[in-house]
């Protein structure tokens, strides 16, 4: 209950989340069939970087910071694009210094037709975030333990669509909640693409939440990790990863040509990398 994502907003963590994040959601708009995004960690929707508390970190300089004042190849900034314009429209509306959160840029890129349920534990947030999305009726805004609105929410009456589970990871016993709250909603909907995203401060910790992934016999796991930095012996977020389980067609080949070009433009030292594999399958691409 502590944590409050607008002390980390539009750092590499959230611009890597959120551009696979985009990047799912465009593939689900290739069918006409509406579909439902259920972000389990909502927060408040969409942050002022020059706030307090955004200020008081800076961590969106060597993110977002960092991204929107790169020159991109064109192909790379065709894939990003709709992720760039969630940005620019929340700008326009806000003011040039806000930064979309998940349920911004899932509000954006979605159609008429779509629809959202965003959990809230946070009261204060939640509050913030029903504000903000007032003016949206395809969002359903509930403050709700994540684990407990992960099972109740699935499957989604549309059987299609995306959930986005993205943990503070304050808690030891969080990558258990993550496995065994994800495991139950995976026996009820199958077929849905669920994005596990988790930090990368303890390896022992991700290798063990990895293999753990491995016995609930998934068929199609896609792993992405991104690092900024070289690993510490003192345990500190040096990188990020996120498991997205039925990946669309087609995103392990794109996320190969986005993340190198990530990599180089968001890196703080010589042990900045990314890879991406198949947990089922060969690995893909790695560096």
């Amino acid at each position: 209950m502590n944590y409050r994502h607008a002390f980390h907003a539009g750092n590499f963590a959230d611009v890597f989340k959120h551009i696979i994040l985009a990047r799912c959601l465009e593939h689900l708009k290739a069918k006409p069939t509406p579909f439902r995004v259920i972000d389990t960690h909502a927060g408040i929707g969409r942050y002022d970087l020059s706030g307090v508390r955004a200020e008081r970190t800076g961590e969106w300089r060597a993110g977002i910071g960092r991204l929107l004042e790169a020159s991109l190849p064109d192909g790379i900034k065709a894939l990003i694009q709709p992720y760039l314009d969630a940005i620019q429209a929340t700008r326009a509306v806000h003011g040039p210094n806000f930064y979309p959160g998940s349920p911004e840029i899932a509000r954006f890129l979605t159609r008429g037709e779509d629809r959202l349920i965003l959990t809230e534990k946070h009261p204060e947030d939640r509050a913030t975030l029903a504000r903000n999305m007032a003016f949206d009726g395809r969002a359903k805004i509930i403050e709700i333990d994540a684990w407990v609105g992960l099972n109740a929410f699935v499957p989604p009456k549309e059987r299609r669509g995306l959930v986005l589970i993205d943990p503070p990871f304050e808690e030891p016993e969080e990558f258990d909640h993550l496995l065994n709250s994800f495991s139950q909603a995976y026996r009820k909907w199958p077929t849905g693409i669920y994005a596990l995203w988790y930090p990368l401060k303890d390896l022992s910790a991700v290798a063990n939440f990895t293999w753990s992934l491995r016995d609930v016999q998934i068929p199609k796991m896609l792993k992405i990790e991104f690092r900024t930095k070289s690993p510490t012996r003192v345990p500190s977020l040096f990188g990020c990863g996120m498991i997205v389980i039925n990946p669309p067609w087609r995103l392990s080949e794109e996320l190969s040509l986005i993340l190198p070009v990530l990599s180089d433009l968001l890196a703080l030292d010589e042990g900045a990398g990314w890879s991406c594999e198949w947990l089922t399958e060969s690995v893909v691409a790695s560096f």
